[in-house]
């Protein structure tokens, strides 16, 4: 089934495998993501529009995946500290953190993956 919310298109996948998380799959999906929208700026008053694509563009890579997992993705690109914790199982469950900067900006992208279980 497909489920459309503005400009964001939400796909589901009934009765997928649940497999463990791949945190270099999930890393280098959203690396790629930060580049393209990244690579070549300056910090300016777009950071916002470009944290949001970040998410935008990341989210809907994962779920093209097609594994039974829910996608939380947070992005930061202003340089100041961030930290996250979770409780889950972490045999089908993982998190990874993508760092990317240049001369004028730091982003810090987090991937948090909990597998679904049905």
């Amino acid at each position: 089934a497909t489920f459309h919310h503005a400009d964001l298109t939400i796909l589901v996948f009934p009765k997928l495998p649940l497999v463990g998380f791949n945190a270099e799959e999930a890393h280098n999906i959203v690396k790629e993501c930060v580049d393209g929208v990244l690579s070549g700026e300056d910090y300016n008053h777009n950071i916002n529009q470009w944290t949001s694509s970040i998410v935008e563009q990341s989210l809907i890579h994962l779920v093209k995946l097609r594994k039974a997992y829910k996608n939380i993705v947070t992005c930061s690109a202003y340089g100041f500290h961030t930290a996250s914790s979770g409780f889950w199982d972490t045999t089908p469950d993982g998190t990874c953190t993508i760092r990317w900067e240049n001369q004028t900006m730091k982003c810090v992208v987090n991937v948090f993956t909990i597998a679904i279980v049905l």
